[in-house]
């Protein structure tokens, strides 16, 4: 696996989030590498976005996003879920992209075991929530270097995926957020019939 370097990261959050998609993200557990390809991400561009925790300038919980490219940015939230999210942008330009989805790679049975009710059944993994359970992803992680691959969490490159694979629609849960902000198509995904969604570890 080849680490994706902090200049990948050091760009708009809108050319991560796309790039990202087919990139490796690997956690470490146990001495065990659970990964999988992303599949989907969403772009959350600094204080003017009214859809990004920055929009009310910086606190103790988004201050990562206030720091260097290329670090992970764990929250919790609705009282049960942690989201993945890799900072993009310069220092001090708060962005970020939520991590939303995966397609398992390794170590499918210990995905399984940390989700077993659902393991293996159509969607599960397609959730930022659902991937962050698979992966024993919490609050001990954030600020943790996602280009370090000496880290329990990392992000490596994988198969860049073409463009007309890839399907742009506005961010998911905005409900209350005003337009444009909305409905601004910053959601990424892999397209539903593209082959990449489907093997045989994910039947």
């Amino acid at each position: 696996m080849i680490p994706l370097e902090h200049s990948f990261f050091n760009r708009p959050a809108t050319e991560v989030a796309r790039e990202l998609l087919g990139a490796q993200l690997t956690r470490v557990l146990d001495g065990h590498h659970l990964s999988g390809i992303i599949t989907e991400a969403e772009a959350y561009l600094g204080e003017e976005d009214l859809g990004c925790h920055a929009h009310a300038g910086k606190t103790r919980r988004n201050a990562v996003m206030y720091g260097p490219p290329g670090f992970a940015y764990i929250y919790f939230t609705y009282g049960m879920h942690w989201m993945l999210n890799a900072v993009t942008g310069a220092e001090g330009s708060p962005a970020a992209v939520l991590i939303r989805a995966i397609q398992p790679l390794a170590g499918v049975e210990w995905l399984a075991a940390n989700r077993p009710r659902l393991a293996g059944k159509p969607g599960w993994l397609d959730g930022p929530a659902k991937l962050t359970q698979a992966l024993a992803i919490d609050g001990d992680l954030n600020g943790f270097d996602l280009c370090d691959p000496g880290c329990d969490l990392f992000l490596a490159a994988g198969d860049a995926i073409a463009p007309e694979r890839i399907q742009a629609t506005p961010r998911i849960g905005l409900y209350s957020v005003p337009e444009p902000w909305k409905s601004i198509p910053w959601r990424f995904l892999v397209t539903a019939d593209d082959p990449l969604l489907y093997n045989e570890n994910s039947k």
